[in-house]
């Protein structure tokens, strides 16, 4: 009786285990064919973004170099979103700075500089003179950079929603002084079920600017300086300093016709030698002028010192920023408003 074999047994009991062992072979065998693909097809579509991001480089350098900042800067950023590479990014913060982005400008040269603090030694120094540049441009730019502040006025609905540029601003924005490019901004507010209202702002390389937004249902916008209050009494000195002019001119005429009713009526003219001897007639127009005579002097100097109040505050006043389309438009009319026999009523109406 041959003796068993301690390798590959025969007997029933090792049957099992060997089919156990064969069907987990297959298993693997499967599996394998489902992911070795997948571990193929990843760093071919890694090298397909780099060839993309590379060829998309390329071209935004081009027009960066050819002075179109606006298809050079978005092809540079696109480039740097599908394969990011410090040097790409050092060329997309050079490229908003020469576009006049300066606060973008600022934004990008600082990741860059955080960017290369994460470098390895080696890598660090293939990056040149780069981090110094980096540097100086950021400290050149920064003070240039404009601010602005938007905040609601009292009253505005809650939930009320605040874009600047197409992009939603949240509540901890509001009130804040942020950085932003040179240029205009379009500004929009809408309250719940309400209408959207938009504004235009326009600044300059380092100004700094507050603006309370209009929003429908709300109080009337204006800028924290006061601008509205200075507006309004700018009108009211013009109004006055206006109706003062007039009241001067129109009492002066009266006067003239006063004094040619004397003239008729007054010395020689009814026979006396006393030049100011005169008869009822006389006296009364006498009377009459000096009064209207008197009112018209009042009436110039008013005139004279509203105008001159009102082109005081309308040549120091702040810059505005251009009015919403469809904004109601102040209006002032002076004059005279009602004229009679018997009277004449002057004075001021507008709208605001």
């Amino acid at each position: 009786m041959p003796a068993p074999n301690p390798v590959c047994p025969s007997t029933p009991l090792a049957r099992p285990a060997r089919q156990n062992m064969t069907r987990r072979l297959r298993q693997i065998a499967q599996l394998a064919l489902v992911l070795c693909p997948l571990a193929v097809a990843a760093p071919a579509a890694a090298q397909g973004d780099i060839a993309t991001a590379e060829a998309i480089f390329n071209r935004g350098l081009a027009d960066m170099e050819a002075g179109r900042y606006e298809t050079g800067c978005k092809a540079l950023a696109e480039s740097h979103r599908l394969d990011p590479r410090p040097g790409t990014l050092f060329t997309l913060a050079t490229c908003e700075a020469r576009w006049g982005r300066i606060a973008t400008a600022v934004t990008r040269y600082g990741d860059y500089l955080s960017l290369y603090q994460r470098l390895p030694p080696d890598q660090q120094r293939r990056q040149g003179e780069r981090p110094n540049v980096a540097k100086q441009q950021r400290e050149k730019l920064a003070p240039l950079v404009p601010e602005l502040a938007l905040s609601l006025p009292p009253g505005a609905p809650a939930g009320t929603v605040v874009k600047r540029d197409g992009v939603v601003l949240g509540d901890a924005v509001l009130g804040v002084s942020v950085p932003v490019d040179p240029g205009e901004h379009v500004v929009s507010t809408e309250p719940p079920g309400g209408l959207v209202r938009e504004t235009r702002i326009r600044l300059a390389q380092g100004e700094k600017k507050k603006l309370v937004l209009e929003v429908d249902g709300a109080g009337a916008p204006g800028t924290d300086d006061g601008g509205s209050g200075r507006r309004t009494a700018m009108f009211v000195a013009g109004g006055v300093g206006a109706a003062g002019l007039i009241l001067g001119g129109v009492t002066g005429a009266l006067t003239l016709g006063k004094r040619s009713v004397v003239e008729k009526h007054c010395g020689s003219a009814i026979g006396s030698t006393d030049e100011t001897a005169c008869d009822p007639t006389g006296l009364e127009a006498a009377e009459s002028a000096s009064t209207t005579g008197l009112v018209s002097t009042i009436g110039f100097g008013v005139g004279l010192a509203g105008l001159g109040t009102a082109a005081v505050l309308y040549l120091t006043e702040p810059k505005r920023d251009a009015p919403t389309p469809g904004a109601a438009a102040r209006r002032l009319h002076v004059g005279v408003l009602e004229a009679g026999p018997s009277r004449v009523v002057l004075g001021a109406r507008g709208a605001w």
